[in-house]
């Protein structure tokens, strides 16, 4: 979108939020591959950030997405501000019929995004942790939540941008996986119980540098369903990680097991079968970033058959526990070289 398209659509925003000063120039910001995203200076000297949603991602496969999205986003964005204060930008206004939100603008000098640092292969033992506290906690805080669950009823969303393009699409291209594939799907798309961010990933979430706070972004798959997809995305993100960055393979490994013992230990839940489903949607999310139709983009041929090497068997039979996983994962690891 061109930076006059922008001005006249947020200007009334700004207007509507209090920030009466001038826009001095819209600056575009990189993001995922579902948005556009701005920076918008202002003649004070401070900057907001603006996002739009694209009907279709940017990717090589065709990917279409519902615009109302954005809305859903902007809900979680606020509710989890106000369970977990700091956790989420703040909203500053929102218009649905473009499928704009306007958003607390926060520096790259206070924050760090979590993706660069561990691409570069810097690892802090806080961040991990924090982010599984603060997730249980949405979670624990929205779990059988009757309101939260009629106010996020994207099952269709949250179809066409996770089920299907990741799960789906690699049952397809995986047919002798595909039985148990689809059955994680199946189980995943029928299990209500809190909450979804829905793109926990490094790439989302920008890191405090005065206290490793985390801050959350991109809720755009805001979905009341099974809280493990959260916890199995993220832990995927930090087992592909450690496939590509050597020098931290063993705190990444780690990580994951610890992530998932603060936050399964945060849930008013037993652990047992919130473990089998991350135990089983696990090692498919993995395979899927390889060839689903969003694979990352930072591993070569060879990272991208270590992965395949570690997951199909255990989405063949899937490990009784994440220790199990990981374990597997490691196995794999030490058996082939990147």
């Amino acid at each position: 979108m061109a930076e006059a398209e922008w001005r006249d659509l947020l200007r009334p925003m700004l207007d509507r939020s209090g920030l009466r000063e001038a826009i001095v120039e819209v600056l575009p910001l990189t993001g995922g591959v579902s948005s556009d995203i701005v920076r918008v200076v202002l003649a004070d000297g401070s900057s907001v950030c603006a996002k739009r949603a694209l009907p279709r991602l940017k990717v090589a496969s065709v990917w279409e997405a519902p615009l109302e999205r954005n809305h859903f986003e902007a809900a979680w964005l606020r509710l989890a501000g106000g369970i977990v204060p700091g956790l989420a930008p703040k909203v500053l206004d929102e218009d649905q019929a473009h499928g704009v939100a306007l958003l607390e603008f926060l520096p790259p000098d206070d924050f760090l995004l979590w993706k660069a640092d561990l691409l570069r292969g810097r690892f802090d033992p806080r961040i991990a942790p924090a982010v599984a506290s603060a997730l249980a906690r949405i979670h624990a805080a929205t779990w059988d939540n009757a309101e939260v669950a009629t106010a996020f009823a994207t099952d269709d969303m949250f179809d066409a941008l996770r089920l299907s393009p990741y799960l789906r699409t690699l049952a397809e291209r995986t047919p002798d996986l595909s039985v148990q594939i689809l059955a994680v799907v199946e189980r995943t798309a029928a299990t209500r119980m809190a909450l979804v961010h829905g793109d926990v990933s490094p790439k989302n979430i920008l890191v405090s540098r005065r206290d490793a706070h985390p801050v959350l972004l991109d809720a755009e798959c805001a979905w009341y369903g099974d809280p493990a997809f959260d916890a199995a995305f993220c832990m995927n993100h930090l087992l592909l990680k450690a496939v590509h960055v050597p020098i931290i393979r063993e705190q990444l490994l780690g990580a994951a097991m610890d992530f998932f013992q603060v936050w399964s230990g945060g849930l008013p839940a037993s652990r047992g079968d919130i473990e089998a489903r991350v135990a089983a949607l696990l090692p498919c999310l993995m395979l899927a970033r390889v060839d689903g139709k969003s694979p990352v983009e930072y591993l070569g041929e060879p990272g991208k058959a270590i992965v395949r090497a570690a997951a199909r068997p255990l989405i063949a039979n899937s490990p009784a526990s994440i220790d199990d996983l990981v374990a597997g994962i490691r196995r794999s690891l030490s058996n082939q070289r990147v």
